[in-house]
């Protein structure tokens, strides 16, 4: 399964999803090999914290585009990939597009990044192999923890809404847990297995399997 996490909006926590969806599956013993082909190199940059400070499970990651259509071609490959990848490299946005067989669209809750997810769709359709049948999915991330907060809803009852991408049935919040055990090199539910934001997030991944 080669999965692509993307949205054409910054900010979005597209790298914090791929970073702990990589972790999640360098447990299970296919493995997992990840690519950031985002020039920012937020996914090398926490792997190498990772490898740095000798937790394990490790993976690689790749920046190299042709290695990932070398992966894709290869029909024996039993390990799963996953690309974080931005706009800041349209070219190689798109070609993951049409290389994937998942998409998933990591949505904050708030109309521009409403308006923005239905451009990426766009970029998406255009994008897609016509042959092969991508699944693109949606979820709202970085949720408001307060109850009173409508913004959260409103942006999961638009995402229902919109064309050509299925809304998952989950949200991560916006916890301080994912920015500190991004900085430590950890998946959240490697740092507070017990935590809430470990359990949003072992929800997602199982969601995934």
């Amino acid at each position: 399964m080669l999965t692509v996490v993307g949205n054409l909006k910054g900010g979005t926590g597209k790298s914090t999803v791929a970073f702990n969806l990589a972790v999640w599956l360098a447990y299970d013993k296919a493995g997992v090999m990840a690519f950031d082909l985002d020039p920012q190199c937020t996914l090398v940059d926490v792997c190498e914290v990772r490898v740095e400070d000798g937790f394990e499970p490790t993976f690689k990651v790749s920046t190299k585009l042709d290695e990932l259509e070398q992966l894709a071609a290869d029909e024996k490959r039993k390990q799963p990939i996953i690309v974080d990848m931005s706009a800041s490299n349209m070219p190689a946005m798109e070609r993951a597009i049409q290389l994937a067989d998942r998409i998933l669209i990591p949505v904050q809750p708030s109309q521009a990044d409403i308006w923005s997810t239905q451009r990426f769709l766009k970029i998406v359709n255009g994008a897609m192999d016509a042959n092969k049948k991508t699944e693109v999915l949606g979820f709202i991330n970085r949720a408001d923890t307060h109850i009173g907060v409508r913004e959260t809803d409103e942006a999961e009852q638009a995402l229902q809404m919109l064309q050509g991408i299925k809304a998952m049935d989950i949200r991560l919040y916006q916890r301080t847990a994912y920015r500190r055990s991004f900085s430590e090199g950890l998946g959240v539910f490697e740092l507070d297995p017990m935590g809430k934001a470990s359990k949003e997030m072992k929800k997602l991944a199982t969601m995934l399997d």
